[in-house]
């Protein structure tokens, strides 16, 4: 009988460990059961590497939202992106958005560089300020390479 007991136990703790888990999880990756209302902005990137659906919207280095939808637009050849951040956050029209590195090895996430604009932006509209990725990779080989450029004026 004690045997049953203990193995009762040990079961509703190993279950009380995950779910203990995956209500961590859900936090940390910003999925939760009270996220509150978000509002949509679109910002278009020539490049958005390192960026995709659920990367982190950042501002002041406050995770402020997240990428909800990324698409490839076929007439500019541009990264449409969408970003969902938190309803009551107030962007200014001159709002730039920049897609920022957390180092040389680290991931990339989006920053918002909010302005000095007394209007502000409706939910859904675009913000047309944007600055694309840095490929570390190019700046390498411009490094290795010689400039390229001072090269060729030999």
């Amino acid at each position: 009988m004690s045997e049953n007991v203990t193995e009762v136990l040990t079961g509703a703790g190993v279950l009380a460990l995950a779910a203990g888990f995956l209500i961590y999880m859900g936090q940390v990756g910003g999925i939760g059961l009270g996220t509150g209302d978000r509002a949509t902005y679109t910002a278009s990137f020539r490049t958005a590497e390192g960026v995709s659906v659920g990367t982190d919207v950042r501002l002041a280095g406050v995770k402020v939202g997240s990428v909800a939808n990324m698409r490839l637009d076929p007439q500019t050849f541009r990264a449409e992106t969408v970003i969902a951040v938190e309803d009551e956050l107030l962007l200014p029209e001159d709002t730039a958005v920049i897609i920022a590195s957390e180092g040389l090895l680290g991931g990339s996430y989006v920053e918002i560089l909010p302005g000095g604009s007394p209007v502000n932006l409706d939910p859904g509209s675009e913000i047309e300020d944007t600055q694309s990725s840095v490929s570390v990779v190019e700046l390498l080989l411009k490094f290795v390479g010689g400039g390229g450029d001072e090269a060729a004026a030999e």
